[in-house]
């Protein structure tokens, strides 16, 4: 009877499974009928650019797997290698592409690869999957509605004085009090248009992927696709528009004197743009294009030294760099993180800096030495994505994509808070200025608010008009 009862439940199992396993379409294989080679940056880094890379470049990389570059791609991920030059049918990034085998890529949310496409991919592989031929031409950008099923919050910031809580979710920024959670508004760029010339009621076209606070609380900066706006916090108008970058301007600093504003981003695998502003008349004051100092990768995190003399900038090429401002000198490079750097960080009296990355770890490093002084083994199981120091203070909060966040003392090394909550992939964290107040925010398109003293969740921040899910507090 137990023998039957088993039986039972295992079919009832495997034909849940393969019910389940019925409702996910393959993509349909079809033959190119092509006689020219196919290129890697002509024709697949495209695809991949509009298809693949916002999960798999930067300082995201589902699966461990880097499709940046070439040679990350390559390489492959935690899976394995994703590509078998010559053998499209063994190759990995086919199976999943194609949904024929799981976990199925891209995610059901987001638009998977056409026939075309999926052929095409096939070719270059069976063709051996050559690497690029020369000097990559960047195509021109042509930036669409983002569609109504994206809604992550990439970036976060609490304004120093503690009156509200900013969300960048999206290309949406959506203000809320700070103290109640209520929904005050959305700051709207009344330039965007679609191009059939009807207004989009967002930020910015393109998804916002960084926000910073003036010290007055004065200003708000928000980062997007080649462009960043300093807002008037107050009224939500705009003061400024700051354009000329080459991609995604990711990480955005003021000065601790409020006169200055520092960008960085840059395109994947090229050198990556470290710029300065003047907040009071939107020039550009410091451009830093050092060939043989400056960063030789994307930039992910800047920060000001607390005199506002000196900026310290990291990215994918492993490094923390620190650079004179304005004159954009180098100073000195800061190496030993084993993957990409995320985020830096510059303590309040200037004698300490710390850092984050893909390595999983944080860097503590002194400054006037030029050397480490201590690696804080986190125990994040995925890469930290966003560092800060709190206030006047020796800790630091950092989050991860593995959905936690944590407060640690660089001086002992030690956790000291943990916030935890989140369902999902991490991007951002914020702080006001004595640390009573801690944000988190997400994947899940949700921001989560907490006591900085205690790690008790207090508030859940949802998109205007959307029902927050129950969080146990």
């Amino acid at each position: 009877m137990r023998t039957l009862s088993f039986l039972v439940v295992a079919g009832v199992l495997v034909l849940t499974a393969n019910k389940a396993t019925a409702q996910v379409e393959p993509i349909k294989v079809i033959e190119l009928k092509r006689t020219e080679p196919v290129l890697y940056d002509k024709d697949i880094e495209p695809i991949f650019v509009k298809k693949c890379l916002y999960c798999h470049s930067g300082n995201v990389k589902e699966g461990k797997f880097d499709m940046g570059t070439y040679e990350s791609l390559m390489k492959g991920g935690k899976r394995g290698k994703a590509i078998i030059p010559g053998n499209s049918k063994k190759s990995l990034l086919v199976q999943l592409a194609g949904k024929t085998k799981s976990p199925r890529m891209p995610p059901r949310k987001e638009k998977p690869l056409t026939p075309e496409e999926l052929a095409l991919i096939k070719l270059w592989i069976d063709q051996g999957a050559k690497a690029p031929t020369g000097v990559r031409v960047r195509p021109k950008p042509v930036l669409t509605l983002l569609p109504s099923n994206i809604n992550p919050v990439r970036s976060l910031a609490i304004s120093p004085d503690n009156s509200a809580v900013v969300a960048g979710r999206a290309n949406q920024i959506h203000v809320y009090d700070a103290g109640s959670g209520a929904y005050i508004r959305s700051l709207v760029n009344p330039e965007l248009k679609t191009p059939d010339n009807k207004p989009i009621q967002g930020a910015h076209m393109a998804i916002v992927e960084a926000l910073a606070y003036s010290p007055d609380s004065k200003y708000l900066a928000s980062g997007s696709f080649q462009e960043v706006i300093i807002w008037d916090a107050q009224t939500g108008t705009i003061k400024h528009k700051l354009t000329g970058f080459a991609d995604r301007v990711v990480a955005l600093a003021f000065s601790p004197d409020g006169k200055l504003l520092a960008t960085g981003g840059g395109p994947p695998t090229e050198n990556g743009e470290v710029k300065v502003f003047e907040v009071a008349t939107g020039k550009l004051v410091t451009d830093i294009k050092d060939p043989t100092n400056g960063h030789s990768d994307q930039v992910f995190g800047v920060c000001f030294s607390p005199d506002s003399k000196m900026i310290a900038s990291c990215g994918a090429d492993k490094f923390v760099k620190i650079f004179e401002i304005p004159s954009g000198k180098f100073i000195k490079a800061l190496e030993g993180h084993t993957h990409h750097v995320l985020d830096v960080g510059w303590r309040f009296d200037g004698k300490v800096l710390a850092s984050c990355g893909a390595d999983n770890v944080i860097k503590v490093w002194d400054f006037e030495k030029g050397e480490q002084t201590r690696t804080i083994n986190t125990g994040f199981s995925k890469q930290i994505t966003r560092l800060m120091f709190v206030g006047k203070s020796s800790d630091v909060l950092a989050c991860s994509g593995d959905g936690t966040a944590k407060m640690f003392n660089v001086d002992r090394g030690n956790a000291v808070r943990t916030f935890t909550g989140a369902k999902d992939f991490l991007y951002a964290i914020g702080s006001d200025a004595t640390g009573k107040v801690i944000a988190t925010g997400g994947e899940e398109g949700l921001v989560r608010v907490y006591n900085g003293a205690n790690g008790q969740l207090l508030k859940t921040l949802a998109p205007p008009g959307a029902e927050p899910e129950k969080d146990k507090k």
